[in-house]
């Protein structure tokens, strides 16, 4: 049911699965982990400081104080995945070293869905108290423990003795991961129903782990337990049964006469199945209850397979466990961000009150319109809260934003954080900064975007998803008011699908290219402005009909909007070349360039000239240069100019260096305040060590921000290789030196990457105006 377990579900005799999936674990290295340092050790002083002598603080520090441990190592956001391969889902007892490839998984997922770091440890340990002794030994080396793969009833027994024993937390994910998915659902479920969780029958099909995990949250939820009738593989657990029943188990026994799971059935609002494919048949269906929810959750296979459960009961909500089916059950849904929460707060425990708040948020988040992320892990239309669409996927990138910060306030609200959050809004900050890469770089502009007038932002292709799911953010988040260039019944079907509220005419202005009553008057603008470069009345006529950027282009210039976007369909240089005919350069301006930014872990990196001037000269190089300090300091950084070449301060003669030689000359002397130096290698502009024993005195100090490259072939694959190489995250291309705002992105864009740049360029509009009043 979990995400990490995928691909050890998959049935045997898939051999290209398994030959591709055995290539995958193997190259280029063996396994899916490795460890990084987070400390340069690039010379004795940092050895000194990382070991002999200069540990010694840190230890005598922590020796002193212990909780100082989350302050000086790695423990606070470190996480052991611990398992004895006793009960790997889908391949049974394969003991610890073949579970191994399971537990990497695990650990993979930890680090992409919430940035924690994990160490997999798998033990041979199959007793229960020496499983018990090794796990507890661990608690000085992590934050927090998850349990996986270990097979019932001992699971049970283990995580009781560890929970009394540690002080940190321990969750077994097949247990908790799966109830509170299971509950939200339900939740979602029954508030669709009109029903109440404390008054609807519950009927489970498996008593296992998982099925009485989810069966004690729902009670502490607020259903009721002589309203659930458990079923295992000998039928009813009731009173009286012969046969061992373990006590966990023994807390659902009814005092019934209900024997079989068809009997049970009668009149359940909920079946919960976590048992075994095919033991939900279609006759058993028209004995429950109207509007049932049907959670058949055995991996590969489910109890009863939704096209049967639906033609049985057109009315029934289902879930599963499978991601080819709507309503996929998937612990990766809350394990991270629930660890998130309480790694961040120091929690002792992972208590009730936290797994209670994990559900309220999932179930929350389900009702609120997908995120463009989460849209294209689906085909087709994009889900809308409703019987398809009861849980968030497993790839909406906002559940880090919610279960986390609900989680950690559940901790510090019941007594069991240790490191109590003090700011939650900074919190959140720090959350959504992880999410949305940019969201650091990007603060100072969207505040001023969104603390400014509000500027009317017109896009070009307003009937893309990314452009449409954009205007909706920039409209709820006050950044600009959106214009969209679109044909109104596309957009509406668009919106509609995607799930979007905002509607044409009431949200925002569309301007339809096929019937817009301003047809004429651009018409005219056209051939007034453009006469000269090729614009007969009829070539006129065709563009407005036909091309959205060159009708963005004009309502832009005649004030109809403060700033345009185009550019996410089509080749870069056609826009281009539109904006530059109708739009125009600034009259400080010699031509346009283009400005990108890249943002990794190791910080922001601007690129220039990106896109446009192929082989700039020595005075279009100083231009472009001081053209994208003045938009850099709109983020409020300030420019470190480096000017690259093969040279190094003069260890080459060639046009190429000789030019921006004299491109660094101009710049000394028309902007002597702009921190900027050259002609210098890559790693001389990056590194102020390197750079100092070439040039002890260069007039740049500490690591450029801003890199000027020599041509577009440079600066281009520059950007892409060092994109792809770090993935990192591009906001741009920034065009500068146009009459107006208006920016041409690429085809490879986000949504995000939309917002932002709607951001930047509402941003440089009312900068732009206060400078034409002042």
């Amino acid at each position: 049911m979990s995400a990490d377990t995928d691909e050890a579900t998959r049935p045997a005799g898939h051999s290209d699965l398994d030959e591709n999936a055995l290539f995958f674990h193997q190259n280029p290295v063996p396994g899916k982990l490795e460890i990084r340092a987070t400390k340069p050790l690039g010379n004795q002083r940092d050895l000194a400081l990382a070991y002999s002598p200069g540990v010694a603080a840190p230890c005598l520090a922590i020796a002193a104080e212990p909780d100082r441990a989350a302050d000086y190592t790695a423990r606070g956001n470190l996480v052991a995945v611990v398992s004895n391969g006793s009960a790997v889902l889908g391949l049974g007892n394969i003991g610890p070293l073949a579970s191994k490839p399971v537990m990497e998984g695990k650990a993979v997922l930890f680090k992409k869905f919430a940035g924690i770091d994990v160490f997999d440890i798998e033990i041979d340990a199959p007793e229960v108290d020496r499983m018990v002794d090794v796990v507890s030994a661990l608690e000085p080396t992590f934050g927090g423990i998850n349990l996986e793969d270990i097979k019932s009833p001992e699971c049970f027994e283990v995580e009781e003795q560890l929970r009394e024993r540690m002080g940190i937390p321990v969750f077994h994910d097949d247990q908790h991961g799966t109830a509170i998915i299971v509950a939200a659902c339900i939740l979602n479920g029954l508030e669709l129903a009109g029903k109440s969780l404390d008054q609807v029958k519950i009927v489970t099909s498996g008593a296992g782990a998982a099925a009485l995990a989810c069966l004690n949250l729902l009670v502490s939820l607020g259903a009721r337990k002589d309203n659930i009738i458990v079923t295992d593989i000998d039928g009813v657990v009731y009173k009286g049964r012969p046969g061992d029943i373990d006590r966990w188990k023994a807390v659902f026994a009814r005092d019934t006469d209900l024997r079989t799971l068809e009997q049970a059935i009668d009149g359940a609002d909920v079946f919960l199945g976590l048992s075994a494919a095919g033991v939900l048949k279609q006759s058993y269906l028209a004995k429950m209850a109207d509007n049932p929810l049907i959670m058949a959750l055995a991996n590969p296979v489910p109890e009863i397979m939704p096209d049967e459960a639906r033609a049985a009961r057109p009315d029934a909500m289902i879930c599963t466990g499978r991601s080819d089916f709507p309503n996929q059950v998937n612990n990766v849904l809350c394990f991270p961000y629930i660890f998130r929460g309480a790694l961040d707060c120091g929690a002792r425990t992972i208590n009730e009150e936290m797994k209670a708040a994990a559900v309220k948020a999932i179930a929350q988040l389900a009702r609120e319109e997908p995120s463009d992320i989460a849209a294209r892990a689906y085909s087709g239309e994009t889900p809308i809260f409703g019987p398809d669409y009861l849980i968030p996927s497993p790839f909406d990138q906002r559940l880090i934003l919610r279960i986390a910060p609900a989680v950690a306030k559940a901790a510090m609200d019941s007594g069991v954080a240790s490191r109590p959050i003090q700011d939650m809004d900074a919190y959140r900050d720090r959350l959504n900064r992880f999410v949305f890469r940019s969201g650091l770089v990007m603060k100072p502009i969207i505040s001023a975007a969104q603390t400014g007038e509000t500027q009317r932002v017109i896009y070009a292709d307003g009937e893309d998803e990314r452009v449409l799911r954009a205007a909706q953010i920039v409209l709820e988040d006050r950044i600009a008011q959106p214009i969209l260039v679109g044909r109104p019944d596309v957009v509406e079907a668009r919106l509609k699908r995607y799930g979007l509220r905002i509607r044409p005419g009431t949200d925002f202005e569309l301007i339809n290219p096929e019937n817009d009553p301003r047809y004429r008057t651009y018409v005219d603008h056209l051939i007034e402005i453009g006469g000269r470069q090729g614009f007969t009345p009829d070539y006129a006529r065709t563009l407005v009909r036909t091309n959205a950027t060159v009708i963005s282009a004009i309502a832009l210039m005649r004030d109809e909007a403060d700033a345009m976007i185009c550019g996410l369909d089509g080749r870069y240089e056609r826009h281009l070349r539109s904006v530059r005919a109708i739009v125009g350069v600034r009259e400080t301006a010699r031509d346009l360039s283009a400005l990108s930014l890249l943002i990794s872990g190791s910080g922001m990196t601007f690129f220039t000239d990106t896109y446009v001037t192929i082989e700039p000269k020595a005075e279009e190089l100083a231009e472009m240069t001081m053209l994208a300090a003045e938009e850099i300091r709109r983020f409020g950084v300030e420019p470190k100019a480096a000017l690259l070449s093969h040279s190094n301060f003069g260890s080459r003669d060639s046009a190429s260096a000789a030019k921006m030689r004299r491109a660094v000359e101009i710049l000394h002397k028309t902007a002597p305040d702009l921190c900027v130096d050259g002609e210098m290698h890559a790693d001389s502009a990056l590194n102020p060590e390197l750079r100092a024993r070439v040039l002890p005195h260069s007039i740049l100090h500490g690591e450029a921000n801003l890199l000027v490259f020599p041509d577009l072939d440079a600066a281009n694959i520059t950007l892409n290789a060092v994109k792809s190489m770090t993935d990192a995250l591009h906001v741009g291309p920034i065009l500068l030196g146009t009459a107006r705002p208006a920016h041409v992105l690429t085809t490879s864009v986000t949504s995000r990457g939309v917002v932002n740049m709607t951001a930047i360029a509402a941003v440089e509009a009312v900068q732009r105006t206060s400078e034409a009043t002042a």
